[in-house]
């Protein structure tokens, strides 16, 4: 996600991308280009390439840096349009993999004999649904796949939203953007008892409904245990 302008070098002015602009169409080309070419030099030199048939002379070192040479003589394109949906469904299609988890809990149906049954949508048979049945084994290491290795992160900030910079040139993007008007008042919370709950509202609550604005009263208190996730019922059971 790239913001639409940034903070000067001397943090002293806002400076706006230029209208319908977003990327330097020419520049990704080449940097595209080095990227790629770079890739299949290491590719090369840690023998992960194949060559065959007509390609076999290329096996060589002197054959195979003759042949990337040319590539750097023209012009590489890339494909950059605006998405067809709008920003609205860019950011949707992001937060499935970014704040959800590999499978979500409505698809999965049983768990029964070590084998766990789900609903998947078949994309080739117009998107119906079907269900999956797989050992324990087999699910868990699918699903695994989707679990990045240490040191990586699903989402990593930069320039000033970087974490480090972002208490400082944050509150700086915002003035310069003009401040954002005050939001109301919070209500603060009733007291808590010594196990960490409260248990009950003054007579004149300040919580408010977004719907009606009418003032909102607490009408049950869950645990913890009971808003954790059920598990998959048993295959034999009956279905809602």
């Amino acid at each position: 996600m790239v913001p639409a302008g940034g903070l000067s070098p001397d943090h002293q002015r806002w400076v706006p991308a230029r209208h319908r602009f977003f990327l330097p169409v020419k520049v990704l080309g080449r940097v595209f280009r080095g990227k790629f070419v770079a890739a299949l030099r290491r590719a090369f030199a840690k023998d992960q390439l194949g060559f065959y048939g007509d390609l076999q002379l290329l096996a060589q070192a002197k054959a195979f840096a003759s042949f990337l040479r040319p590539l750097f003589r023209q012009n590489w394109v890339v494909y950059c349009k605006p998405p067809f949906g709008g920003p609205e469904q860019v950011l949707r299609y992001l937060g499935r993999y970014t704040h959800r988890v590999a499978i979500s809990n409505y698809r999965l149906v049983c768990l029964e004999n070590d084998r766990v049954t789900f609903r998947w949508r078949d994309s080739a048979h117009g998107n119906q649904q079907r269900l999956m049945t797989l050992s324990v084994e087999e699910f868990l290491r699918r699903f695994l796949l989707h679990v990045l290795p240490p040191g990586f992160v699903r989402i990593r900030h930069f320039g000033f939203l970087a974490h480090r910079r972002r208490a400082a040139l944050l509150p700086l993007g915002f003035r310069f953007l003009g401040e954002p008007k005050a939001l109301p008042p919070v209500a603060e919370l009733p007291p808590e008892n010594d196990d960490g709950l409260s248990h009950g509202l003054p007579s004149t609550s300040l919580w408010s409904c977004p719907q009606c604005g009418g003032p909102m009263m607490i009408v049950e208190w869950l645990t913890a245990v009971e808003l954790c996730p059920r598990s998959p019922p048993l295959c034999n059971a009956r279905l809602t």
